[in-house]
């Protein structure tokens, strides 16, 4: 085969860290016209590959050892234990869901908050939140209160708007409350403990649930129009709400204890929660039809995001091999400014790129790049304090909670808000009045209270890293 295709010849003088960056903007290319982001990574870092062990050992043995690299990636990834989290986390959501146990969530938060202005959207937040907290998917977070929150907010004469934006924005909470699944995606790619993650994102998720509870406020009191408060509940009434509610803070409190002191680790926990979640489906009368959409759901969603993690790892043994990491890493690392403003331009990025992508294709994307940067940018190594006042191991947390809030941003920002188009589809499908634009323009607000959740988490590390440093 060398004899007809003599690709040590044909690609002799060719630089492979130049091959890099022309296939990376190819790899842009194919996700902007819609090639699916799992396809579009393993096809580029296959192709990459191929062409720098072919470059090395020729046409036939370069494509054998390539086919060989990218082949392990599937079974040596699929056995990894981390990602045994993600279908437990998964599964919980679905089984609430499906258990009906999101409604009483629902009920309670309308019955202790609905008395503010704009009442029914800060129960809506505080619901999302609260199901956030054992659900690791925010479209599924979103789809699920299209159907609990939306219906009602309308009836009492909410802005359609507005209701739909605060479901969207709402939804993006799943992303950063743990269990969540990109937290989990995140220490796999970056090699992070997974336990101090999953801690550091609940201060700071619940940070922005009350941003979001802040904002919804403010804008019902300036419009009256958006959303009245839901008055007429008594205490005994609001304290009958929180039997039905209880099921999901129990599974809040086993993940949280459990992993914070130690009695299980986090893959543990999330299978100790997704029994007792099942547990209490079965005994408040959950169906065989009920459960085998939970089951069927959990497993779609979480091979989706295997095959991702397949892909981009794939493209990842390339990068590895072409050293694009730690170039732009010393380039980050040269820079002659001020080491925060080089992460805000980071940042930036990532907003404009979170317009054409889906969050978990984002961040899969670009870690590999723009983590090592980070980490060169804070500069610092061992237990010494760096550029941005931390240690390489906090830089790590602090970052992956940064980077998922800003991958949040991506799921409400046109053209490719995933949770704007999960609402809108919800609502066309309940017949109610409600377009993709409606939600975007509905969720547009929100964008500018994740900035200022952002701005508070640079400003105030301590925040993300308080929990996890008690461990």
């Amino acid at each position: 085969m060398d004899s007809l295709i003599d690709m040590k010849a044909l690609m002799e003088g060719v630089d492979i860290f130049t091959l890099s960056l022309w296939l990376s903007g190819l790899l842009v290319l194919l996700v902007i016209i819609g090639v699916r982001v799992a396809f579009a990574t393993a096809f580029i870092g296959f192709l990459g590959l191929c062409l720098f062990f072919m470059q090395k050992q020729g046409f036939d043995k370069g494509l054998i050892t390539a086919m060989k690299l990218s082949g392990q990636v599937p079974h040596s990834k699929s056995t990894t234990y981390a990602l045994s989290l993600i279908p437990t986390f998964i599964l919980i959501g679905y089984l609430a869901y499906y258990a009906g146990l999101t409604g009483y969530l629902f009920e309670a938060a309308k019955r202790w908050v609905g008395w503010l202005p704009g009442g029914l959207g800060v129960a809506t937040v505080f619901a999302t939140a609260g199901f956030a907290a054992v659900s690791g998917a925010s479209v599924a977070t979103s789809a699920v209160f299209a159907r609990i929150a939306i219906p009602e907010m309308l009836k009492l004469g909410y802005d359609k708007r507005f209701a739909a934006g605060v479901v969207a924005a709402g939804g993006t909470l799943a992303s950063l409350i743990p269990p969540s699944a990109i937290l989990v995606i995140y220490a796999i790619i970056v090699e992070q403990s997974v336990g101090k993650l999953l801690l550091a994102g609940f201060v700071p998720g619940f940070v922005s649930a009350l941003i979001y509870g802040g904002l919804v406020v403010g804008l019902a009191k300036y419009r009256k129009d958006l959303g009245p408060p839901v008055g007429g509940f008594s205490w005994k009434e609001r304290f009958e709400s929180l039997p039905g509610a209880a099921p999901i803070l129990i599974v809040v409190l086993i993940i949280v204890f459990s992993i914070y002191f130690g009695l299980a680790t986090p893959t543990e926990a999330g299978a100790l929660g997704a029994a007792v979640v099942l547990t209490m489906a079965l005994w408040q009368g959950m169906k065989w039809a009920q459960l085998s959409s939970a089951l069927m759901e959990a497993a779609k969603l979480t091979v989706m995001i295997f095959t991702m993690i397949w892909g981009v790892l794939i493209y990842v043994r390339f990068l590895g091999f072409a050293q694009l990491p730690d170039a732009f890493a010393g380039w980050i690392g040269s820079l002659d400014q001020p080491a925060y403003l080089t992460l805000l331009l980071i940042l930036g990025a990532y907003v404009i790129l979170g317009m054409f992508m889906d969050a978990i294709g984002m961040l899969i994307l670009t870690l590999p790049v723009t983590f090592p940067a980070v980490i060169a940018l804070n500069g610092a190594t061992g237990t010494e304090i760096g550029a941005l006042g931390m240690t390489s191991e906090e830089c790590a947390i602090w970052f992956g909670i940064i980077v998922v809030k800003m991958a949040e941003l991506c799921l409400i920002t046109p053209p490719i808000g995933l949770n704007c188009f999960v609402v809108a589809g919800v609502a066309q499908d309940s017949k109610l009045p409600i377009s993709v634009q409606d939600v975007f323009r509905g969720a547009s607000p929100f964008f500018v209270a994740d900035v200022a959740t952002v701005a508070v988490l640079i400003a105030f590390p301590g925040i993300v890293l308080w929990l996890p440093s008690l461990l």
